[in-house]
């Protein structure tokens, strides 16, 4: 009934973008018999803005894929370089929070490991929205941030990496059977805030499956019983996710593309000092204004990076990877 109901605002939506089209053009053909400008500008003004909403949905047909309108975990994971680093993990998380409930997206913080002077060694949101994971896929990379650090008394320039991993949520429609052998399950003491029930107790759960290494945990519930079961789907999710991209890296292969998309790829850098410049580094896309991006102005990015996806570099169809 869900996915009937999203066919049926999709037809619908189009159906009212051709009855408004028909509409300007009607209303300047009458401005042009009768030698009003008024008229005519109007119907002008009237194209314009459907030209705008007509670009959107084409954005839209670009979430397609398989998963893309399920829900998604998004993970920021500090690189190297200390509280510098974990600074920018911690600003790249608020980044997606933004993004998440600029799009009217719900999001939850499912664990975060907090760093010792500042920032964030690593941390997980849920963002439950349709076509979340379809929307946000695309940025599973690594993130470069060039500033001058507010952290160093020297005020020298610093550049820092975090790694940001994306993955659907599986929904009960897809079945993942992971093996109890196969898994390791620890309980921990969870770190950072949380109250002290949450700090005194083993309520956090990590999980690693053994036969690809994948790990995930979760503290956010002070019952380790519900900690598990968060665990548990996460674990299901990353598979799947691994699975989907297995699919698409053979699709874009046997398609010849040579537009890299694999994981562990710098995608994006987001420069604030010398100057004011974010540059995605896979579609060419920038913006001088990073605080609007680091403030979740990141649409533009987004639908480049789709569109690559589906098109290639060159505008031409690279697979059917649905």
């Amino acid at each position: 009934m869900r996915e009937r109901q999203q066919l049926v605002d999709q037809m619908e939506s189009i159906r009212k973008l051709e009855g408004e089209l028909d509409d300007a053009v009607t209303l300047i053909e009458l401005g042009e018999e009768a030698e009003d400008a008024d008229t005519v500008e109007e119907g002008r003004s009237q194209l314009k803005s459907l030209l705008s909403l007509a670009q959107k949905r084409q954005v839209e047909t670009l979430l397609s894929g398989e998963a893309d309108a399920n829900d998604t975990y998004l993970e920021v994971h500090a690189g190297a370089g200390g509280t510098e680093s974990q600074d920018w993990a911690e600003m790249l998380m608020r980044m997606y929070q933004r993004w998440a409930e600029q799009r009217g997206f719900k999001v939850e913080i499912i664990g975060v490991s907090y760093g010792e002077e500042a920032g964030i060694k690593a941390g997980t949101l849920l963002i439950k929205g349709h076509n979340a994971y379809g929307w946000a896929k695309t940025e599973s990379g690594v993130h470069r941030l060039v500033r001058i650090s507010p952290y160093d008394s020297a005020a020298r320039r610093h550049t820092s990496f975090a790694s940001v991993w994306v993955y659907p949520v599986v929904d009960e429609t897809i079945e993942i059977d992971v093996s109890e052998s196969d898994v390791r399950i620890d309980t921990f003491r969870a770190s950072g805030a949380g109250g002290q029930h949450v700090n005194t107790t083993d309520s956090a759960v990590r999980i690693t499956h053994l036969p690809t290494n994948i790990v995930v945990q979760c503290q956010n519930e002070r019952s380790q019983h519900k900690n598990r079961a968060t665990a548990w789907a996460m674990l299901r999710a990353r598979l799947y996710e691994a699975e989907l991209k297995r699919r698409e890296e053979e699709a874009m292969e046997s398609a010849s593309s040579k537009t890299e998309i694999g994981w562990g790829h710098q995608i994006r850098s987001y420069v604030l000092q010398p100057y004011q410049l974010v540059k995605d580094l896979r579609t060419g896309v920038e913006s001088t204004n990073p605080q609007a991006v680091l403030d979740g102005d990141l649409d533009e990015f987004m639908e480049a990076a789709l569109a690559q996806r589906v098109y290639g570099a060159d505008g031409k169809k690279v697979a059917d990877i649905d």
